[in-house]
């Protein structure tokens, strides 16, 4: 029988949650220039950079290794500043049936806590739980909150 897992981590930032919320709901196409070392592009493959039931193509580099997915944006939640993205295709899913994300914007005082959930069941149960792309999303939140306290 299948085991979705699921690993989330919360990062708090000095950055205005609907700040931070409106650059993965609305401005993902500046993510390339706030972390370049990180992703290296992010392009649309259906749809907009708005809309629930679009598709991106990401480029990045995680774990010293080049990689990109396909994603679809599943679901956004305003009102919680919630944004889950599923993964349709990628070097991920080498290592996973089924994948997805969702990054939360939790106002606290000024700024806010960042939280990111990773849904996913593993391709074969030796396989590694995805401790890498939390990671490597905490590494993404502070470059975005670095830009967006600098801008």
């Amino acid at each position: 029988m299948a085991l979705t897992r699921k690993l989330e981590t919360e990062t708090e930032i000095k950055a205005p949650a609907d700040k931070f919320f409106k650059i993965f709901r609305s401005q993902a196409h500046h993510i390339p220039n706030i972390c370049s070392d990180k992703i290296h592009k992010i392009e649309v493959h259906e749809g907009d950079w708005e809309t629930q039931g679009s598709v991106k193509h990401w480029s990045f580099t995680v774990g010293g290794n080049s990689q990109s997915i396909k994603e679809t944006v599943e679901s956004i939640d305003e009102e919680n500043r919630s944004i889950t993205f599923k993964v349709s295709d990628g070097e991920v899913l080498k290592d996973y049936k089924s994948y997805k994300f969702t990054t939360q914007a939790i106002p606290k005082g000024e700024g806010c806590l960042v939280k990111w959930t990773i849904e996913y069941e593993k391709a074969s149960e030796g396989g590694p739980d995805p401790h890498n792309y939390l990671e490597f999303a905490v590494n993404v939140t502070k470059d975005v909150e670095s830009h967006l306290l600098n801008a």
